[in-house]
């Protein structure tokens, strides 16, 4: 029952205005009524009020709602280059292919990784890293032995073949000598005899003589020449032997370790390509991988041919981390390079730069991608507009111009940001330019002609202005020397000379 009591107190009080207490007289009740019924009305007043502006306002941008207007500023303009980089130590440490496979005697020209550590591997110094290929160089250590063997028996046989050839031209010279001595016999012997006996064995002595010399001769140098023969199957035979003896101490040195502690990072190609497990390496390409030193990081970054003359060594750049977003870092340019590269699958050239950072970061580890905004130049003052209200066809470069009777403004521009553009000629602080296209933007009016033919004019004098200084400059070069040297030149050409 007191909860039905706490009930109805809670209605008429929730419900003062309808149900007054007994205790208020007629005229406060009257009184309360027309305060209430005043705020109904001014509540309905306020809503119709907000229905109408409402109305109007909807109504009055149907025709305008494709009209977006921007406004030519003059003020500070900072010309940026954006491009995407990498982290890289600026100095790091080589993890090389062992020492022996760069030795040409043993004909091994590359070799295949079969194992590798995972890059962002930390190490100590002497820790695994990679493996080579063994197979291929016990392929290797079994042909050197088998030559090894196969030459130590031509060896044998050599000296052997040569004991035989000097014994026989030994035997060759005690005959000759044998024949000497029986044809001074018989010269003594003629001395009873007719004078042509006694010449003929005067003769026949002589004879003797000359081929007992010419065997004697012979002998010495078929002696120089079976000892060569002997000492080039030595030779061989030894070559072979520390080839094989080589193999084996590179086949024991095919675990590559870690020279320091560090990060392992994977060595990178100019053109992309990463060495990793089943890459195969040589005395021409013998880095496997490198330990950085994170105090000392670049980002490496590659710079279209559009915008690297306004890149120089020295200007400040901002980057950011995509790992980290909150993160923002400081550098400078320290290089540029002179000579660019193909993209892949493009035609476009871009060219190597580097950007030294600045501080130290316990977070930033090789290899992360970086944001790079290089600090082109700085204009101090000058007229600038939106980079969406210009607009092209062609080679001609215009703005919508006016915001109730647009024109095609020509206009020519400076450099750019990743908000605005510098205005060199054709539009002045102020001016209402569109950032969208109209719809009868074909039929409107192109003013400004004479911009674009002086902006024809300035490329043609800077093309003719580079064409002279190359003229220039190979003037300056010496004359080449005819192939023949100076004798291959003409009497008249070195009198005129």
């Amino acid at each position: 029952m007191f909860g039905s009591v706490l009930n109805f107190n809670q209605v008429i009080k929730r419900n003062s205005y309808i149900c007054a207490p007994v205790n208020l007289s007629v005229n406060e009740i009257n009184q309360q009524l027309k305060t209430m019924n005043n705020k109904r009305i001014l509540v309905v007043a306020i809503s119709a009020v907000v229905l109408i502006l409402l109305y109007f306002f909807l109504r009055g941008g149907e025709t305008d709602f494709n009209q977006v207007t921007s406004t030519v500023k003059r003020g500070e303009f900072s010309s940026l280059i954006f491009s995407s980089g990498q982290l890289e130590s600026e100095k790091s440490e080589s993890i090389d292919i062992p020492e022996k496979l760069k030795d040409r005697n043993l004909r091994i020209y590359e070799l295949t990784i079969t194992h590798m550590v995972d890059e962002g591997t930390v190490v100590d110094s002497g820790d695994y890293v990679a493996t080579l290929d063994h197979k291929a160089v016990e392929e290797q250590i079994k042909l050197a032995q088998d030559d090894m063997e196969k030459t130590l028996s031509e060896y044998e046989d050599s000296k052997i073949d040569s004991n035989l050839n000097l014994s026989n031209q030994r035997d060759v010279i005690v005959n000759a000598r044998l024949d000497l001595a029986e044809k001074k016999i018989i010269m003594e012997e003629s001395v009873y005899e007719s004078p042509s006996i006694q010449k003929k064995a005067s003769m026949d002595l002589d004879k003797a003589t000359r081929k007992l010399d010419q065997e004697q001769k012979a002998y010495l140098l078929k002696k120089k020449q079976e000892v060569n023969r002997v000492d080039r199957k030595y030779i061989s035979y030894r070559q072979i032997l520390e080839r094989s003896e080589e193999l084996q101490k590179l086949f024991n040195s095919l675990e590559i370790i870690a020279p320091k502690a560090g990060i392992v990072t994977y060595f990178k190609f100019p053109w992309g390509e990463i060495i990793k497990t089943g890459s195969k390496v040589g005395p021409y390409n013998s880095v496997i991988a490198s330990i950085p030193e994170m105090s000392n990081l670049i980002s490496r970054t590659y710079i279209n041919e559009i915008d690297i003359s306004k890149v120089k060594v020295g200007q400040n750049v901002k980057l950011g981390i995509d790992a980290f977003p909150a993160k923002q870092l400081s550098g400078q340019v320290i290089s540029v390079a002179n000579i660019g590269q193909a993209m892949p699958n493009s035609d476009a050239k871009v060219f190597e730069v580097k950007i030294k950072i600045f501080g130290k970061d316990k977070d930033l580890k090789p290899a992360m991608t970086t944001s790079n905004a290089i600090e082109a130049g700085t204009f101090a003052d000058t007229i600038m507009v939106a980079s969406d209200a210009v607009f092209e066809n062609d080679s001609l470069r215009f703005v919508y111009l006016g915001a109730k009777n647009p024109v095609k403004q020509v206009v020519w521009l400076g450099d750019e940001n990743e908000n605005n553009v510098l205005i060199k000629k054709g539009l002045k602080e102020g001016d209402v330019v569109w950032l969208t296209e109209p719809e009868n933007s074909a039929d409107l009016k192109l003013v400004g002609v004479e911009i674009f033919a002086e902006i024809k004019k300035e490329k043609e004098d800077a093309k003719l202005k580079a064409e002279k200084e190359r003229e220039d400059m190979q003037k300056k070069q010496p004359e080449a020397m005819p192939a023949g040297g100076i004798g291959a030149m003409s009497p008249k050409t070195i009198q005129t000379k």
